[in-house]
């Protein structure tokens, strides 16, 4: 797709610049003067002049982890960013007209779920406290819940279903693509491969041949904290330019972490899930993990999530990260505590997914006219 230009009406993307005082002073030092890019429907310029001019609904885009608003306006080769893409459903009858935010998120961790954590930031409050009444007065919204939806891929999926159960005040309708659900599956994986990693900053290093774990064991202790590795690993990253696969990773668990246990009393004013020499899990560390865990809360925001008009999930049976299964307990949750929504899935996996929004913007425009 997208060979040829379009010949159709493209809209136009707007960048505003938004002073933060939620982000003012974040835990990580990361900026609180944001710009964030905005597509406005080709409609919107149909009237001019003071008065004038129709109102649209607002749908937020809450992009995957290691990305940003801006990487969802931007060129995209043999295919189409955001903005083209709803030019096009909208062109072809698909997609009612509406507003999309493109709030910029980014962190020193590299990417967002999109929630309040002392260890990270308000990023809630910065969404919903700050950013929509700052769209609201700077462009001509529909500028009520009822027409204002917020959808994502992966953790941006993640933070569109938090947002639907807890601060459902804000958002008529969410869409997620792959959001992160069923941590048992999604992120218990991937810590021992995270756990290697973290071991290259051990110190003393590990050295071959005899060995008693124990004096090493009883240093690390059994309350998630850090010997070190996990401050002399963030030190690196924050100064490398091209981190490595392995390191990506590694670094998206302990934003994790940041994210569902924060201790500002820790050492990098989070605690880890495992044990660093052994891998053992911690229950009392991974408890306040699955606190967070959307499969786990429909109960208790089951009123919040029963008031949208509308909430559609979605997830490719080949997900790499196990996706899929959460996802699937997270719609038999909704399904027993009876909350409509739309789950889908489809043969794909957790890359190369935005065609899915063929889906997911034509439902949310439907459900916020």
């Amino acid at each position: 797709m997208a060979l040829k230009r379009p010949s159709w009406p493209s809209g136009r993307v707007v960048t505003l610049e938004h002073t933060s005082k939620v982000l003012a002073d974040n835990p990580l030092g990361d900026p609180h003067v944001r710009t964030l890019d905005v597509w406005l429907p080709p409609q919107y310029d149909a009237l001019k002049g003071p008065g004038l001019g129709e109102r649209f609904p607002v749908l937020f885009d809450l992009v995957g982890f290691t990305s940003s608003g801006r990487a969802h306006t931007a060129w995209r080769n043999f295919d189409e960013n955001v903005p083209e893409r709803a030019a096009r459903l909208v062109h072809d009858g698909k997609m009612a007209p509406a507003i999309i935010v493109f709030p910029d998120c980014f962190t020193a961790f590299g990417g967002n779920q999109y929630v309040n954590s002392p260890a990270v930031g308000r990023y809630a409050d910065y969404l919903t406290r700050e950013l929509v009444p700052f769209v609201d007065r700077e462009l001509r919204t529909l500028g009520t819940r009822e027409h204002r939806g917020v959808f994502g891929k992966s953790s941006g999926g993640y933070g569109a279903l938090l947002h639907a159960m807890k601060h459902a005040k804000c958002w008529g309708a969410a869409a997620s693509h792959s959001g992160d659900a069923g941590f048992e599956t999604l992120y218990a994986p991937e810590w021992p491969a995270t756990l290697d990693e973290l071991a290259n900053y051990r110190e003393p290093p590990l050295a071959a041949g005899e060995r008693d774990v124990r004096p090493a064991v009883e240093a690390v202790g059994y309350d998630g904290a850090d010997d070190g590795r996990v401050m002399r690993f963030l030190a690196r990253m924050w100064t490398k330019r091209q981190p490595n696969v392995a390191e990506i990773h590694a670094l998206t668990n302990l934003a994790m972490a940041a994210t569902y246990d924060p201790d500002p009393k820790a050492l990098n004013g989070f605690r880890v899930p495992f044990h660093l020499e052994t891998g053992e899990r911690l229950p009392q560390r991974w408890r306040r993990w699955l606190r967070h865990d959307p499969v786990n809360l429909v109960a208790k925001y089951v009123a919040n999530l029963r008031s949208l008009r509308g909430l559609f999930i979605d997830c490719g049976w080949r997900d790499q990260y196990r996706i899929h299964y959460g996802s699937r307990l997270l719609s038999l949750r909704l399904t027993e505590h009876r909350v409509p929504h739309v789950y889908e899935e489809f043969d794909g996996t957790h890359s190369g997914v935005d065609y899915r929004m063929e889906r997911s913007l034509p439902f949310l425009t439907h459900a916020l006219r």
